[in-house]
């Protein structure tokens, strides 16, 4: 069977897929720690969230599963959100 590519168009193909991937992908790498503490030193201008890794999504001091489960860790607000974790609305009034 025969592609409908050549070897240059994949080449091209490949070529623009590097350049238009290059662009400004600065998103805020996700540090996630055992300890609140440890959490708030790292970020001391951020709020702390605790971020249940298994559902994708964060939960506020405030919320009844904030530092349950196994499956979560405490991170920055703002890195939870550059890594596209979502805020629950469990518990929330």
């Amino acid at each position: 069977m025969r592609s409908g590519f050549g070897n240059g168009q994949v080449g091209i193909a490949l070529a623009a897929v590097i350049l238009l991937g290059a662009g400004e992908a600065s998103a805020t790498p996700l540090t996630p720690f055992r300890y609140e503490a440890q959490a708030q030193r790292h970020c001391p201008h951020d709020r702390v969230v605790w971020l249940d890794f298994r559902k994708g999504v964060y939960y506020s001091k405030a919320q009844k599963r904030y530092g349950q489960g196994f499956d979560g860790s405490f991170v920055c607000l703002n890195e939870a959100r550059d890594s596209l974790y979502r805020r629950s609305l469990l518990g929330l009034r």
